[in-house]
């Protein structure tokens, strides 16, 4: 049982197994067809049976849901959509009363056009208070007609959209590095500053155990706007780039701080994730010196290809710049941004992180390739020292779905590409929880859900793996329990040598080999505690992994 007397200064999220919940494609316990907090009140004995230390809630405050609720149009209620507040405490009580703590998701970069902030900046005059909340901007050129700057959105197309003044005439401009719908606050207000501290405390009174920061690399600009032209082959959230002026720019850091010590004035231990998209592990460190965020998400990890050489250099670098900070490393694989770890580690073709894979992609995943090293890499991350993400039906080994129509497609990304981005629908299609179930037991009644599912998901329904004894779900439960049993996130990794084509290691009694290669890899010695494929005698197979105790 969680209580708001845990004892300070025990840091739990240093070594917790965090999973993400997107509610809407969780599960729907009202059967409109989007999964709401009720259903996943429903839910939350298999994440307990599965062994999870907390969840993670993407948004579900009050949104015109332009971005599937990035677009918040009101930080401290629920969307009816997702149910109330009401249903929000009961889920929290729910969960807390199970072991499992809460996190909600933050969204402080930019708010929904309908955010009545907005609304009173677009009825007030250029220069006044309620315009220096957001980032207006008078345009260049001739009558202002062209942007401040050339910068695009991450989503496709301009960054700036022109507003019209009461009697119709063109006015200033705003900037939006996401959705036209989703303009971006100025952090140099303080209008803006204590509206989130206020935010914070809404929640923290609540009673949850932490907040997942989005976009924590945006928030302050480069002073003067200047003009960028980003790589084109870099990823949408711009994590391969260096001297962005809308990334990583050192005012985020007095805003970290900030809220840190807020936290800190709440019993118990409050939890900080930064979602930041930064060049290397090292400039990520930085989010999570002693006096700013708990945690950041390792992406560095996350993009790391199939390689033996490069994982270990990953793992090698994380623990190294994380540790020099004295926080530590988070593992991840998969989330609601990215296409699922069962396809991108079976890709034959370039695709970066937001372009999604859709049904005229080059080099689409193969299945039966990508599920077989998805468990291997999971079997991998797990026995890592640090705390571990993992993302709502991974434990199902769901693959990313990649023939959705181009109808049901509703990530703006794909409207703003004009269709050459499928974006991220793939990954958050609703989770299948029982075959024989109309929306395989998503939905309370026959409503469609809110993405269609794939025929075919019977064998992925969290009922069908529960028969199955070699079922990925039941490699995810005896992986986590022997997690917990062997304390290995709070342990030392001990690098061992088994061949360039081997990931190895030794976390206290436990030693962990991943084959990367084509050819067997020899065991050593001990009892098999956990592999994700059957062995082949004292060998492992290609594309496996596996835990020993030493005997």
């Amino acid at each position: 049982m969680i209580s708001g007397e845990t004892t300070a200064g025990a840091q739990w999220w240093r070594s917790a197994v965090i999973y993400q919940i997107y509610p809407r494609s969780f599960a729907d316990a009202n059967g409109d067809g989007v999964g709401d907090l009720a259903g996943v009140t429903a839910r939350l004995p298999a994440l307990e049976a599965l062994g999870v230390d907390a969840i993670w809630l993407s948004p579900f405050y009050v949104s015109p849901q332009k971005d599937a609720g990035y677009d918040v149009a009101d930080y401290c209620d629920v969307d009816p959509l997702f149910g109330t507040l009401d249903d929000f405490d009961a889920l929290r009580a729910a969960a807390h009363a199970r072991g499992i703590r809460v996190i909600v998701d933050l969204v402080p970069n930019h708010s929904s056009d309908r955010h009545p902030w907005f609304q009173d900046a677009l009825r007030a005059a250029p220069g006044g208070p309620e315009r220096a909340r957001y980032m207006f901007r008078d345009g260049r050129g001739p009558g202002g007609d062209l942007p401040p700057n050339n910068w695009q959105s991450l989503f496709g197309g301009p960054a700036w959209t022109r507003t019209f003044d009461a009697d119709g005439t063109p006015g200033q401009w705003y900037l939006h590095l996401f959705d036209t719908s989703q303009p971006d606050f100025d952090w140099a207000s303080e209008d803006v500053r204590a509206e989130f501290r206020r935010i914070l405390r809404f929640w923290l009174d609540r009673g949850v155990d932490g907040f997942r920061v989005d976009v924590a690399h945006g928030l302050v600009k480069a002073e003067g706007l200047p003009d960028y032209t980003p790589d084109p082959h870099a990823g949408s959230m711009g994590g391969d780039e260096y001297g962005v002026p809308y990334w990583a720019q050192p005012g985020v850091h007095d805003i970290f701080r900030d809220w840190r010590s807020l936290l800190e004035e709440y019993d118990g231990d409050r939890a900080l994730c930064a979602e930041a998209w930064l060049p290397s592990v090292e400039m990520t460190s930085l989010w999570v010196r002693p006096d700013e965020m708990s945690q950041a998400f390792n992406f560095a990890y996350l993009e790391t290809p199939w390689d033996a050489g490069r994982l270990r250099a990953v793992i090698d670098e994380s623990l190294r710049a994380y540790g020099a900070v004295g926080a530590p490393s988070t593992w991840v694989l998969s989330n609601h941004d990215v296409v699922r770890h069962t396809a991108r580690l079976a890709l034959t073709a370039e695709n970066p992180q937001g372009h999604g894979i859709g049904p005229d992609s080059p080099g689409r995943p193969i299945p039966e390739l990508g599920l077989r090293r998805a468990r291997a890499a999971t079997t991998v991350m797990l026995a890592l020292p640090g705390s571990a993400y993992l993302y709502q039906g991974e434990e199902l080994g769901l693959p990313e779905v990649v023939d959705l129509p181009a109808a049901a497609r509703q990530d703006p990304t794909w409207a703003r590409s004009y269709g050459e981005r499928y974006g991220r629908d793939g990954c958050r299609v609703p989770l299948p929880w029982e075959a024989d179930a109309p929306s395989y037991g998503f939905g309370a009644t026959h409503a469609p859900p809110w993405l269609p599912q794939p025929e075919g998901w019977e064998p992925f329904a969290r009922d069908s793996q529960e028969r199955d004894p070699d079922s990925t779900l039941h490699l995810y439960r005896r992986l986590l329990g022997a997690r917990r049993g062997a304390r290995l996130g709070a342990g030392t990794l001990e690098w061992l040598s088994l061949g360039e084509d081997s990931v190895a290691f030794r976390n206290g009694k436990v030693t962990i080999v991943a084959n990367l290669g084509r050819a067997n890899v020899p065991l050593p010695a001990g009892r098999v505690i956990v592999a994700s494929a059957p062995l082949s005698g004292a060998e492992l197979p290609p594309d496996a992994a596996v835990w020993i105790a030493a005997e």
